[in-house]
């Protein structure tokens, strides 16, 4: 038989006996009798004494039942329903008629009881996990009428547990980490099972916890389940990840417990234990003369067996490099040091450096006090290169003046090969930065020199890149910027700072100031400027205005009387000459406008213009204008309205001349006859040849004068109509301006000599009087009304 079978039969027989122990002595008592005594508390009834009393008396009734609480072993499947216990109450006596009822939880489905004796039976397998106990009702009841005896007691049945749930690790697997290197007894974790069983009935959730694997590295606390550092020395760098096995038994770990068992990886941290090592302690590296500054010379790698942070580390140089020409810096991705140009080298003056690099851990070093660096030697050789030719500076700055003449030598520039071999330089101007030509340079020896004027006032600076190149390899450039500053000369007259227009005042008083007039010149002298201004020679005794100096280079112009009216002169014209003070000093005439106004008597300019005298009195300016405005409208209005009346009785009879296409129109009228003579030429009609033998095209706008061919004339008056139209046809095929398209000819000419007589009727002798149009009523009704309208007579065609 299988191990947990038999733990399972011992413990199922021992928890029977404690049912046979605890319920069998209750059941078979007998009834207590005595007012005083009673098992259960309950209902009260009256009780009368024995007749011998003589007496009535009130006692308390005492209730019959008598058990203890009842037991049910959990997981009990036998081929009978299992006794639970059985009630007893002192009423059930030989002669009477009772029964006993159970309510409650479980009754009738899991717990059956016979009416007759009151043996409580599980009909079921329980499991006391999943309910502990029940709570039931039992009562005593009349077998006859089901009427109640005694008052329902309630009482519990418990499921008694036995040891059939193991223990559980509810959150395994675990996952737990630790610094390599701790001490033994270092907690790890602490993991936690759980058993379903009752932890208060015997031991079967009494849990005990032991390690299966992981020994020697860990240990576990058999009562808190604690994971410990169980040897010491630890080293990440050696092994990283252990897996350990926990397993928790029930029953205070003795034979016969549950077990159940999880799983915990723990991952060892690291922890900076190792210092970097240079993978050689001699690198050697080969760097042209031309490597650009800031570029890459070379790599070192100082490797680390730590992780993360405590890998990464510093490089510097320590020796060799006292002029300061390399750096090295740490790359970030690979943690490699990168050796960078910092100033130039030249193979010409330096062949090789020796330097002494240093690796050192960022983090702080561990209390053992090993240092956590490193250091290898550097060994750069130069390698000599065809160099470009080198500017003595990179910037010059050269001076010309503005009125300098052609081929003016303003400076020059100088460059040389530095390579030993010392090739000869050619100088060129880049003609990007030199547009529109101004300068030229000399390819020789760098002199730069004048191509064409210069104005400062429209460039004061002109920036030019030279480039020189080796005579021997012409791609060895190199450039260097000229900054030619135009130094500035006295070559432009003074003028009004801007166009002035003074207003004066009809009743301003002598001495008043009109305008302030200030000049600008576009010279810039060194000292500054200085302006005269001064009336022309033919206006010094002017009898209207003077000016003033206002020593700060304006001059303020004055009226000399009152008597200025706009009636006797609206405007005048006032020269000013204005020269500078440069050498040779320049000069400019410039005439102020001053034109006269009306003005408040605060001398708000409020009127300048003439005609505002002959304003009506009380009406302004913006009111002339407003109805100036209107009278415009009205007249835009009149003249669209006739516009649009014309356009309306125009006639829908398309000219000739804008006839493109054949049109068709429609008349309402009704022709005056044979006399009318104006509604349309006749004349084509009766000559079938047409106007010169040549019938207009009205398909298409003519452009052309068309002529009759040579060789074409007019035919008889008796021409067949077929020769007619293949004469037609023909002129058609022919025709160079005839469109790409069909069309339709239209011609006015009806065909003579043929058998059916001629269908028109402005030849016929008859009159529609002689006509009998009495047919047309046989037609039916549709033709009713038009034979009504032929049929009438004589007299009223005359009504």
């Amino acid at each position: 038989m299988p191990r947990r079978s038999e733990e399972m039969l011992v413990d199922l027989w021992m928890s029977l006996l404690l049912v046979w122990i605890t319920c069998v002595p209750c059941v078979s008592m007998t009834p207590i009798i005595g007012p005083s005594k009673s098992t259960q508390t309950g209902g009260s009834a009256a009780v009368v004494s024995g007749p011998g009393e003589g007496q009535r008396l009130l006692s308390r009734a005492k209730r019959g039942w008598v058990w203890n609480q009842m037991f049910v072993l959990e997981e009990f499947s036998g081929p009978d329903p299992i006794l639970v216990g059985r009630l007893h109450t002192d009423l059930d006596v030989g002669g009477k008629n009772i029964k006993y009822v159970l309510a409650g939880e479980g009754a009738g489905t899991i717990f059956a009881i016979n009416e007759l004796t009151g043996d409580i039976h599980a009909m079921k397998r329980l499991d006391r996990e999943e309910k502990a106990e029940y709570t039931l009702t039992a009562q005593v009841v009349n077998a006859d009428n089901d009427q109640p005896l005694e008052p329902p007691s309630e009482f519990i049945i418990k499921v008694q547990d036995i040891n059939d749930n193991p223990p559980q690790f509810n959150e395994g697997p675990y996952r737990a980490s630790v610094p390599e290197m701790s001490g033994v007894g270092t907690p790890v974790t602490r993991v936690t099972a759980t058993d379903a069983d009752d932890p208060v009935y015997g031991n079967s959730a009494k849990l005990v916890y032991s390690i299966l694997e992981g020994q020697p590295y860990f240990s576990v606390d058999p009562n808190t389940a604690t994971i410990k550092i169980a040897l010491h020395a630890m080293d990440r760098e050696m092994r990283e990840e252990y897996l350990v096995v926990i397993q928790a038994k029930d029953m205070g770990g003795h034979m016969g417990g549950l077990s159940g068992t999880t799983t915990v990886t723990v991952t060892l941290t690291d922890v900076n234990d190792n210092p970097p090592k240079f993978s050689k302690s001699l690198y050697e590296f080969v760097i042209p003369e031309d490597l650009p500054i800031g570029n890459m010379g070379g790599k070192v790698k100082a490797n680390d067996r730590d992780i993360g942070d405590n890998a990464k580390s510093t490089y510097n140089i320590i020796e060799g490099d006292e002029q300061g020409m390399f750096e090295i810096v740490t790359d970030g991705q690979t943690q490699e040091g990168i050796l960078r140009l910092k100033k130039v080298i030249d193979f010409e003056s330096k062949r090789a450096y020796t330097l002494k690099v240093e690796a050192t851990n960022i983090r702080s070093e561990p209390s053992n006090g090993v240092p956590f660096k490193d250091t290898a030697t550097v060994k750069i050789v130069v390698e000599d290169s065809d160099e470009p030719p080198v500017f003595l500076k990179a910037v010059y700055l050269l001076e010309v003046n503005e009125n300098a003449p052609i081929n003016t030598v303003i400076g020059s520039v100088t460059a040389r090969d530095p390579d030993s071999s010392a090739s000869t330089v050619r100088y060129f101007i880049d003609r990007h930065t030199d547009l529109e030509r101004q300068f030229n340079i000399n390819v020789d020896d760098g002199k730069i020199t004048l191509a064409k004027p210069l104005d400062r006032e429209t460039d004061m600076w002109h920036n030019i890149t030279v480039t020189a190149t080796e005579v021997r390899n012409h791609s060895q450039i190199s450039r260097a910027i000229v900054a030619i500053r135009v130094m500035d000369i006295n070559d432009n007259a003074p003028e009004f700072a801007t166009e002035y227009e003074a207003f004066l005042c009809e009743n301003g008083k002598p001495g008043q100031v009109i305008q302030t007039v200030s000049a600008v010149d576009k010279d810039d002298p060194i000292q500054g400027h200085y302006f005269d201004y001064r009336l022309v020679p033919e206006m010094l005794n002017n009898p209207n205005f003077t000016i003033k100096n206002n020593q700060d280079n304006s001059i303020s112009v004055l009226a000399k009387h009152d008597t200025f009216r706009r009636q006797k002169q609206e405007m005048y014209f006032l020269p000013i000459i204005v020269t500078d003070n440069g050498n040779p000093p320049m000069s400019s005439t410039n005439t102020l406008t001053i034109r006269v106004c009306g003005c408040s008597k605060d001398g708000i300019v409020q009127s300048c213009n003439v005609e505002a005298y002959v304003l009506p009195i009380g009406l302004s300016m913006g009111a002339l204008i407003a109805i100036l405005a209107c009278i415009i409208l009205l007249l835009v209005i009149v003249v669209l309205f006739v516009t649009l009346r014309r356009h309306k009785n125009e006639p829908l009879i398309i000219k000739d001349d804008e006839d493109v296409r054949e049109n068709i129109i429609r008349y309402d009228d009704e022709g005056g006859g044979e006399e009318d003579t104006e509604a349309f030429d006749i004349a084509t009609l009766q000559n079938p040849d047409g106007v010169n033998g040549y019938l207009p095209r009205k398909d298409i706008k003519p452009d052309l004068q068309f002529m009759p061919r040579a060789g074409q004339h007019s035919g008889p008056n008796g021409v067949d109509v077929d020769e007619f139209i293949n004469v037609r046809l023909h002129e058609a095929d022919n025709d160079a301006t005839a469109p790409p398209y069909d069309s339709i000819q239209i011609y006015g000419y009806e065909g003579r000599g043929s058998m059916a007589g001629s269908l028109s009727s402005l030849e016929t002798a008859s009159s529609d009087s002689d006509q009998n149009y009495d047919y047309l009523r046989e037609w039916g009704p549709r033709f009713r009304r038009l034979g009504e309208l032929y049929s009438v007579g004589e007299s009223d065609r005359e009504t």
